[in-house]
């Protein structure tokens, strides 16, 4: 029996660093090919087996070599190799030459009670086959990205028909809202989340766990660290330059904070081999994240925001749990004082310097599965200090779903700081009704006033492009309706 790929693992067992080999020369083959790998190491005989139980790949065979051993592993039928029935694009006019970018503001200038939507779009299904032909290494990245232009036209044109008065690409280009790094540093590697359960204590109770949460393990791709990380090309610089050139409107490019990216990245029995502790990865990861801010304001973007969703997880999170999926943060996490401090240095050190009225946080407590049950609870109380001292502009905070507690909460906050208050619920498939909408930042404004708010949904409406929450249908109406609300509360206020 034949492969199609091989490769030599030489002694490096299953927990260092030979997974990340085998998901390298994997994914490029087509379903149903085989691949051989070559290896020294005795565990791999009883561990391979168990990975591929675990993936959904195929177990062939061991052979004895002179020295080692040779294991044939066939590829699993995933949905997103299998060749899927054609996806019809919808029927565009060719673009036209894009224009030369509008001068680069030196400010946000944006009307009070401005409307956004916190990042993420739904996905066209052919951008999705895309997408995954892409991460696979069977479509070239210029072509990939000539088939997200499209995507992230239409996803503008619904954000400036719906009447949001500062819009984002849509996230379009990214598997999820923090993962894509792992296709755009160097030193990382995107897996699908299957690949690193062998690196959990109890890989089928963490599997199970998965499942219970509504988590697609087997699309849902992490960043495994290889080697050292570096910013070898922008993160997210080419989403704005092009979103600059297709619409007037202010753009919001939303990228991972320093503790989630730290939280992501960091994997115990992975990262340890480029990184002795998680301190001098985090240390790479803002100096990262410092390049890409001062590249985005310095290429016009209305507003940078940096996503904590894992801040969550630190204050609401099971005690005894030491790790949880959480919008893709897989690593451990301390105490949850020593936690929120570690944040803190984090946040203060990526932000030195940068204006604040040009930076924002968001913070939810999980955006993954439309199933309420599955995400954490408790209201900002733990969170206020920190919020508190932070150096940025705005905060935007999920606060229409039960889950956020009460408003109030945040009532002693800086004066100089805007508050970012989502009033409707990116989880529920009906859009809610002016009067709900009304009712909810007609509230805010009360507590904090008019000049201070920004109202957005709670979250994204794709958060992981294989899993999103809404349908664009819905993302638009929602959307609409928070400006149809903003407008009669600015003309009520004016």
């Amino acid at each position: 029996m034949h492969s199609h790929a091989s490769f030599d693992g030489g002694n490096l067992d299953c927990g260092n660093g030979l997974l990340l080999l085998i998901r390298k020369h994997l994914d490029p083959l087509l379903p149903g090919q085989l691949l051989e790998i070559r290896s020294t190491e005795r565990s791999v005989a009883e561990d391979l087996p168990a990975w591929c139980r675990l993936t959904g790949n195929a177990f062939v065979s061991a052979t004895p070599l002179p020295e080692g051993t040779a294991y044939l592993v066939r590829k699993r039928e995933s949905e997103s190799a299998v060749p899927l029935p054609a996806v019809a694009r919808p029927a565009m006019p060719a673009p036209e030459p894009l224009a030369a970018p509008a001068p680069i503001p030196t400010q946000t200038a944006l009307p009070p009670l401005a409307v956004t939507g916190i990042g993420s779009w739904p996905r066209p299904a052919w951008l999705m086959r895309a997408l995954h032909e892409y991460l696979e290494g069977r479509l070239p990245e210029a072509e990939f990205q000539q088939t997200a232009d499209d995507a992230v036209r239409l996803a503008v044109a619904a954000q400036e028909r719906a009447g949001v008065d500062l819009v984002t690409d849509g996230e379009q280009r990214r598997d999820s809202y923090a993962s894509f790094v792992g296709s755009r540093l160097e030193g990382t590697q995107l897996v699908p989340i299957t690949d690193l359960l062998p690196y959990v204590d109890d890989p089928e109770q963490f599997a199970q766990e998965l499942q219970a949460l509504d988590v697609p393990a087997q699309k849902v791709r992490h960043p495994a660290v290889f080697g050292p990380i570096a910013r070898v090309r922008p993160l997210a610089v080419h989403e704005l330059t092009f979103a600059r050139a297709i619409t007037p409107k202010p753009i919001k490019v939303a990228l991972p904070g320093p503790y989630l990216l730290t939280r992501t990245l960091w994997m115990e029995c992975v990262t340890d081999k480029p990184y002795p502790t998680r301190e001098p990865l985090a240390d790479a990861v803002v100096g990262i994240l410092r390049a890409e801010i001062a590249a985005l304001i310095a290429t016009g973007a209305g507003l940078v925001q940096l996503d904590e969703p894992v801040l969550s997880e630190v204050v609401f999170g099971k005690p005894q749990a030491d790790r949880s999926f959480m919008c893709g943060a897989l690593s451990e996490r301390k105490d949850p004082t020593e936690e929120l401090a570690f944040a803190q240095d984090l946040l203060h050190r990526t932000l030195a310097g940068f204006p604040r009225e040009r930076v924002a946080m968001h913070m939810c407590r999980g955006n993954w599965s439309k199933d309420e049950r599955v995400a954490l609870a408790g209201d900002y109380r733990p969170l206020v200090p920190l919020f508190r001292d932070l150096p940025v502009g705005t905060l935007f905070l999920e606060l229409c779903t039960p889950r956020a507690g009460e408003l109030e909460v945040l009532a002693d906050l800086p004066p100089e700081l805007q508050i970012g208050v989502g009033v409707v619920n990116q989880k529920l498939d009906t859009v809610e009704s002016a009067e709900e909408v009304l009712a909810r930042a007609e509230r805010a404004v009360q507590l904090f006033g008019a000049h201070r708010v920004r109202l957005t949904p709670d979250c994204g409406f794709a958060t992981f492009a294989d899993n999103p929450i809404a349908s664009a249908t819905v993302a638009e109406a929602k959307l609409r309706t928070i400006a149809d609300v903003a407008q009669r509360l600015r003309d009520r206020y004016a």
